[in-house]
């Protein structure tokens, strides 16, 4: 399996709103996260990092190939994903917008293949 992780700063003033869509994800909404997920073919794990420059979202995903998991989920067009891009971008502003930083870069591995 393999393995990729984006930071995502919250907008600032933005932390509670997100911890609502968070609690809405693992909510009402679980199964359909859950299956869209599936359907990429990827498990995804979100963390909140608190810092002293403002809140991070470290989101990982693992599986087959996650970077390609991960454009699938950017591009699906169900109303899941509609929904949950939505939310994503109030809260972390428009990630995927011309002039955004690239994709993050693997740099160290303890478990080299």
């Amino acid at each position: 399996m393999a393995l990729m992780a984006i930071a995502l700063p919250i907008l600032p003033g933005k932390t509670q709103e997100w911890r609502d869509f968070i609690a809405e994800v693992n909510g009402s909404r679980y199964d359909e996260f859950a299956d869209s997920r599936r359907r990429a073919g990827v498990h995804e794990r979100t963390f909140l990092q608190q810092t002293p420059m403002g809140d991070l979202v470290i989101v990982t995903l693992e599986g087959d190939d996650p970077a390609r998991s991960f454009g699938q989920l950017l591009s699906d067009t169900s109303e899941f994903s509609q929904w949950f891009g939505a939310h994503a971008m109030a809260v972390h502003g428009d990630f995927t917008a011309p002039g955004a930083p690239p994709p993050p870069g693997l740099v160290a591995d303890s478990e080299r293949a």
